[in-house]
């Protein structure tokens, strides 16, 4: 885990006296870009220029803490990448290249695959990663894992491509500006759509999607992780079933385990987070570490007790934190600047709190994100399947309209573009999901995950987003995801056998953060501030925002409005942290 950052020049340079002026303005420029983003690899930073790229790593060391430093070499060919390869160990068995290995990386053992069987290398990796790969006789590419649970990002500069795990890196020392239809999209949906970031110029590499040296995709656009991984439902019974259902899950949460540095997980009260911990017992002999947040506000949804209920049955190393009202005044500008290609999810509040706090003891955490996409969690599913006639209606999502110039119009066509799948014979429940899997998951939860963990130097792991976990969890039938008013039912019938405390079958409580409860005393101050921030007045019409801090019918869009005004005083404005707190928040 860390961050990346580097330039590749398509031609070489003329003379020598030109290759060495360009090196040394590579050597400047890439310092720069990796000390943007040094807060990922708190262990060191290692620079590597050279005809034609220039590369900079920030080491967060979880493998081979002494021998693991990028870029990686091996003959001709050299890596460098942000993520993990957890299979690393099953590769080097089944292609015997042990005795080529200089290292115990988890990434080397990509360039000896490479070196025999070019892109098609990329294929059989089980892990997560935004990477660039390049020889003397290479073509470099760039690469992201097929989930997109790693950023990477590109810029054109000049007549170089830059590339780098956070868009603060290819902007340093510019002014940037804000894409108008990103930040309308932030706002009405909670999340920029695909490849586009917020910032003009700077854009995303699409999940499993592999770039040249220009930026071009070097094959037609991906079906994506959901698509390409449905198939028709295997003749099978419940019970064999649910055996395989816990062999690939034990599978994915051991290689999640892999690492040279102490690991635990977040444990909320919920099925996913409680399936992880109930594996990660059963693996380890030593008392697994597990961390809970929850929210010191009346009133306020906590899954305190239901984690502790769970932990006390697995005997879990169980801490928890508390969020209230001074952590939310301190904490909003911390994640505003955390997350730099923003999302105005609230989740990302209690991550940012959990990570400040389980870094004291880890280095890697395990996670549930993916669970509710793979087995069909949402409600939203479950209104999907419905008839019109009792209620049915499509899984889009919730459109926030009152203070936008278009009312959000544009925002929704574009997501329904983006979640529009590319074959016509899935399910609608399969539908709903691939939906979620192109746009929500990448774009939302996965990007929150990676900013508010790594601003403290802390790997985040996703057992559930496993390529054998996802082809099994995808065809399976609608009615083993979904039935009656209970999504997962598959994982919960596993989990109701595997750990009977954690209360599968219990009703699910809506997760929420009362930020409206903390927002209230002072929306109208507050208000009054997030109005005249420039950004904000470009994308919402007059007098709404001042609309929606005063009546309480709109409450639920003073978060994504205080918290854009946050993010557009740091990363625009340019304010500092300490600055913006005092411009939008004041002395709250």
């Amino acid at each position: 885990m860390c961050g990346v950052a580097g330039l590749l020049h398509p031609a070489p340079a003329g003379s020598d006296t030109e290759a060495a002026e360009r090196a040394a303005l590579d050597q400047k420029k890439i310092a720069r870009m990796i000390g943007a983003v040094a807060h990922r690899g708190p262990n060191g930073v290692r620079l590597e220029v050279g005809s034609g790229y220039a590369f900079a790593h920030a080491r967060l060391s979880i493998i081979d803490l002494e021998g693991g430093w990028q870029p990686l070499h091996a003959g001709a060919l050299e890596v460098i990448g942000n993520g993990e390869i957890y299979n690393y160990l099953e590769l080097i068995a089944r292609h015997g290249l042990a005795p080529n290995l200089a290292t115990g990386s988890d990434f080397e053992p990509l360039l000896h695959l490479y070196a025999r069987g070019g892109p098609t290398a990329l294929a059989e990796l089980r892990g997560m990663y935004g990477l660039c790969l390049r020889g003397e006789d290479v073509a470099p590419l760039l690469a992201r894992d097929p989930f997109g649970i790693k950023p990477l990002y590109v810029r054109r500069t000049g007549n170089a491509l830059a590339f780098a795990s956070e868009p603060r890196a290819l902007l340093v020392g510019e002014q940037p500006t804000v894409e108008p239809d990103a930040a309308e999209e932030l706002l009405a949906l909670n999340y920029v759509l695909g490849r586009r970031s917020i910032f003009e110029g700077v854009t995303r590499v699409a999940p499993g999607e592999t770039l040249d040296a220009q930026g071009a995709p070097l094959a037609p656009p991906p079906l994506g992780p959901a698509v390409s991984r449905i198939r028709a439902p295997e003749p099978t019974s419940q019970a064999a079933a649910l055996r395989r259902l816990d062999t690939v899950l034990e599978e994915s949460v051991s290689v999640h385990q892999r690492a040279d540095v102490p690991y635990g997980l977040f444990l909320s009260g919920g099925v996913d987070s409680a399936a992880i911990a109930t594996l990660m017992a059963r693996l380890n002999t030593r008392r697994v570490v597990a961390y809970t947040c929850g929210f010191d506000a009346p009133g306020a949804s906590d899954e305190r007790q239901a984690a502790e209920r769970v932990a006390r049955a697995l005997d879990l190393d169980w801490r928890e934190t508390t969020f209230g009202a001074v952590d939310f005044w301190r904490i909003a500008p911390e994640v505003a600047w955390a997350l730099d290609d923003p999302t105005t999810d609230f989740a990302t509040l209690p991550t940012w709190k959990l990570g400040e706090a389980a870094k004291e003891s880890l280095t890697v955490v395990l996670t549930g994100e993916g669970g509710d996409e793979l087995f069909g969690g949402y409600s939203r599913y479950r209104r999907a399947l419905r008839p019109r006639w009792f209620g049915g209606r499509p899984a889009e999502p919730q459109v926030r309209a009152a203070f936008l110039k278009d009312g959000g119009a544009a925002a929704l066509a574009r997501w329904r573009e983006a979640a529009r799948p590319l074959r016509t014979d899935l399910t609608r429940l399969q539908k709903a999901q691939a939906a979620d899997l192109a746009t929500w998951l990448p774009d939302d939860l996965l990007l929150k995950l990676d900013r508010c963990l790594m601003a403290h130097g802390l790997e985040g792991r996703t057992p559930f987003l496993d390529p054998e976990v996802a082809a099994f969890a995808l065809q399976l039938p609608d009615r083993w995801k979904v039935r009656g008013r209970q999504g997962k039912w598959l994982l919960r019938r596993w989990l109701a056998r595997a750990c009977p405390a954690a209360n599968a079958f219990g009703r699910k409580k809506g997760f929420t953060v009362p930020v409206e409860a903390w927002i209230a005393p002072r929306a109208r101050e507050l208000g009054a501030r997030v109005a005249a921030v420039e950004g904000v007045r470009a994308v919402c019409m007059a007098g709404a925002v001042e609309t929606a801090f005063s009546h309480d019918a709109q409450s639920a869009s003073r978060w994504p409005l205080l918290f854009y005004a946050l993010w557009w005083t740091i990363h625009i404005a340019g304010a500092s942290r300490a600055e913006a707190a005092e411009a939008v928040l004041g002395s709250g």
